[in-house]
This record gives C-alpha cells, sequence and structure tokens, in this order.
C-alpha cells in the first residue's frame, strides 16, 4: 500500500496542473486518469476544436480572396480533406497530452492509469491497488448532459444525434447540421460547419450567450445570422425520430431536418466513484469555499465538478489555488476576474462585469465602446467586425469589465484581465501607449471614452 500527501482524482486541466504543483512544493503526490491526460480540454474539447476552427477559417479566407487581392480562378478546384484536417487535429493533441505526460514524470507525479474510486477521505482504490493520502483534489470534470426527451436515445443510436466528442470525429461535413443549444460550445460548432460549407440551425428556447454582456450578445446574433446562420428562438422540442426535431416554434409546430444532430444544453459533473464520501452536493456539482474546500477535511474539488466555472483555465487556477491552501498558504480565486472566450469568427474576450451586472450591483456605472471599424489593423486584415466596450465605476474609473468582438479577441482580453487584477483604471489603460498598429489599439481608444473623447472616431 503506497502512502502519498496529495492524491488528485482525474488528470484534466485542473488535475494535472494540480499534481505538478503539488510536487513542485515538495508533496509526495500521485495522479488517477482512466482515459488520457489531458481530460475534455486537451483530448475532445478546447484544442481540438480550436484546431478545426483554424482550418475552417483558412479555407473561408481562401473562399474571400479577392477582398485581398487574390483571384482564384476555379474555386470549385478548392476541396476541403476532412481526413487531413483530423489527422492535424489527432497530431496536435497527441504532442500536447504527450507533452503533459513527459512533465508529470519529470515532477515526480506517480500517475496510475485506471479508474479510481474514493473509499474514504483518505483511501481510494485504483486497478485493484489500495492508495492512502492525507488531502484528497477531485477534478474529475464533466459529461455532456442529455436529455430525457422523446426519441433521442434512438437518435444517438442511429448516428443522427451526437456530442461535441462525436463532432470532432465525422467523417463527412453534413449539408445540413443542427445545433441544440445556444451557449457557447454550440455557438463554436455553429460556427465551425457553417465555415466549412454546412448549412446550419440553431434551436434555442431564448436568447443565444445569455451570460454575455447584452450589446455583444446582440451583436454577435448579428454576425452569425449574416454568414448565414438560421437561429430560431421559442424552441420547444417535443420529439427526435430519427434525423427530425419536432418542436413548436413560439406555440407553432415545425420539423427540423439535419444530417447530424449536436445536443449542447450543458454538462454535468462526473459524480460516479466518489458517492462513498458524502460530500455536500447542489445542482452545479460538490459544494466548495473559496480555498476549494468541501464539506469534509482534507477533500478538495475543482473544475467542472464543482460548477463554479467550466473552463479549463479556472480549473487549472483552481488547482494550483488547492494545492497551495494544502501547503499552508491562503489563496483565493476571485471568479469576477475570471475571463471567457468564445473561439468563433469573429472571436469573443470577456472579463469582469457585464453593464448590466455593475448596475444591478449598485455601481454608478460608465461605458465606452469604439468599433474596430476604425483601426487600421482591422481594416488591414479584412476583419472588422466587432468592438471593444468597456464597463467602468464612475466615481473612480475603476474598470469593471471588458467585453471584446475582434479577431484576435481571445488573445486581446488578457490585457484587461491584469488591470482588474490590479484593480486598474481607464486613466491607466487611456495612459499606457499601446503599438500600432494592432488590435490592441482599441482598447486604449474605449479608455480614452470613457474619460473624455476617443482619438479615431467622432463622438459629440
Amino acid at each position: 500500500m503506497k502512502e502519498y500527501d496529495i492524491v488528485v482524482l482525474g488528470g484534466g486541466p485542473g488535475g494535472y496542473v494540480a499534481a505538478i504543483k503539488a510536487a513542485q512544493l515538495g508533496a509526495k503526490t500521485a495522479l488517477i486518469e482512466k482515459e488520457n491526460v489531458g481530460g475534455v480540454c486537451l483530448n475532445v474539447g478546447c484544442i481540438p476544436t480550436k484546431t478545426l476552427l483554424k482550418s475552417a477559417k483558412v479555407y473561408e479566407d481562401i473562399m474571400h480572396s479577392e477582398k485581398f487581392g487574390i483571384d482564384i480562378l476555379d474555386r470549385s478546384s478548392i476541396n476541403i480533406n476532412l481526413d487531413n484536417l483530423m489527422k492535424r487535429k489527432d497530431s496536435i493533441v497527441n504532442k500536447l497530452t504527450g507533452g503533459v505526460k513527459v512533465l508529470l514524470k519529470q515532477n515526480g507525479v506517480e500517475v496510475y492509469n485506471g479508474y479510481g474510486e474514493a473509499l474514504d477521505k483518505n483511501t481510494l482504490l485504483v486497478n485493484g491497488e489500495t492508495l492512502k493520502t492525507k488531502n484528497l483534489i477531485i477534478a474529475t470534470g464533466s459529461s455532456t448532459f442529455i436529455p430525457n426527451t422523446k426519441g433521442l436515445k434512438e437518435a444517438f443510436e442511429k448516428g443522427y444525434a451526437i456530442t461535441s466528442t462525436e463532432a470532432l470525429t465525422m467523417d463527412k461535413i453534413p449539408e445540413n447540421f443542427i445545433v441544440i443549444g445556444g451557449g457557447v460550445v454550440g455557438v463554436e460548432f455553429a460556427a465551425l460547419y457553417n465555415a466549412l460549407g454546412s448549412k446550419v440551425t440553431i434551436l434555442q428556447r431564448s436568447q443565444i450567450l445569455r451570460s454575455l454582456d447584452k450589446d455583444v450578445r446582440e451583436a454577435m446574433e448579428k454576425i452569425l445570422r449574416s454568414k448565414g446562420i438560421n437561429i430560431v428562438y421559442g424552441v420547444d422540442i417535443e420529439k427526435y425520430e430519427n434525423n427530425k426535431v419536432i418542436c413548436k416554434v413560439n406555440g407553432e409546430k415545425k420539423i427540423y431536418e439535419g444530417d447530424k444532430i449536436l445536443i449542447s444544453i450543458g454538462r454535468t459533473p462526473n459524480l460516479k466513484g466518489i458517492e462513498k464520501l458524502n460530500l455536500k452536493l447542489d445542482k452545479k456539482g460538490i459544494v466548495t469555499d473559496e480555498k476549494l474546500r468541501t464539506n469534509i477535511e482534507g477533500i478538495y474539488a475543482i473544475g467542472d465538478v464543482n460548477g463554479k466555472y467550466m473552463l479549463a483555465h479556472v480549473a487549472s487556477a483552481e488547482g494550483i489555488a488547492a494545492v497551495e491552501n494544502i501547503m499552508g498558504k491562503e489563496e483565493k480565486i476571485n471568479y469576477d476576474k475570471v475571463p471567457s472566450c468564445i473561439y468563433t469568427f469573429p472571436e469573443v474576450g470577456v472579463v469582469g462585469l457585464s453593464e448590466e451586472e455593475a448596475r444591478e450591483r449598485g455601481h454608478k456605472v460608465i461605458t465606452s465602446t469604439f468599433p474596430m471599424t476604425a483601426n487600421g489593423k482591422a481594416m488591414a486584415e479584412g476583419e472588422t467586425d466587432g468592438f471593444v466596450k468597456i464597463v467602468a465605476d464612475e466615481q473612480y474609473g475603476e474598470v469593471l469589465g471588458v467585453h471584446i468582438i475582434a479577431s484576435h479577441a481571445t488573445d486581446m482580453i488578457a490585457e484587461a484581465v491584469t488591470t482588474l487584477e490590479l484593480e486598474g483604471t481607464v486613466y491607466d489603460l487611456a495612459k499606457a501607449v499601446h503599438p500600432h498598429p494592432t488590435l490592441s489599439e482599441v482598447v486604449m481608444e474605449a479608455a480614452h471614452g470613457a474619460i473624455g473623447k476617443p482619438i479615431h472616431i467622432f463622438k459629440k
């Protein structure tokens, strides 16, 4: 029987990061993972989707090459080699997961490949072997939520209904692609297959991307529709019949037919294997405090399984915080300063409070928006959709939230994250000299607009 200071159950971006950090801080550490290290994110989530999205973007740019002064005489000769797209995706995934395995080994983490079961707070069983630990970090992640809708099980069995995992391994680009759900994952896959040539329909009960600032939400809906994506609201699904979705739209019966139907209406925490611990749960997952502690001393829960934020970078940050708390430090995660990203065309990057949230919390708010159409780099790249919106407190100008739609919004948002972390103001952002020509100048211009007037658009 082996004994450890810390055992991490689950090897996703929360679990493997926690294990590496624990080993770096001198704890004898073990990691248990029943599949490949890297979890959903590296294997069937963040990385493979972004790899395919890049290919889709290249294809989209080629098909509109004339706007860059490049004429293609016969576009019918331009073909998508789906096999090679998938091979490139798999190659990148394998390199990254292989790199994680090497890092775990180099840092002295003992990895157990198998299904781990917690017998009590200090004892785990994996591959018939018993492990003892002083501390347990649960990082078991989440799975796609599948509703109990009539006919859906049969649609899955026949290959018509799919989850995001199967959407990454298709051998044929669907002519008609239906997305059930208008959250981040659904919208990203809608953008992906729309760019690859599918006719895409999003079926949604209410507004897509509901967690976003109203201005961002409405702008993204307009952009997606302009690209030919059909967004249908007021949808109440009654049943599935093979490749058909039978539903009511604002009370009127409708039937939508697709080669593939992506079910993307949320995720549910993976709680199997930890039932004997009697952890406190709520509808989101395992309940934890600001230090990632559960109701049982010595047990921590990070990532999707605690349901706070189902984002890979949050899981990693929580993993580090949990380990540091175990090792005697005092660490907390401020979830108001966590960025969220959407990898559509253009991208979305947000951090902090939306205008609505800031007002609800009692702030006297100032906002400023600067469009990408007035930015030289955006014009040069032919990517002028979008804007930067800053939400700030009127009294001192402290930045409360930044919301970006731009071709590189997911990279640009890091500046805003740092600003919020340092409790920076719009005066700081306006004063900071931004390089030219870059998309980042739009952040500076929006900050100037918050304290007076921007330079490169006329504001009365």
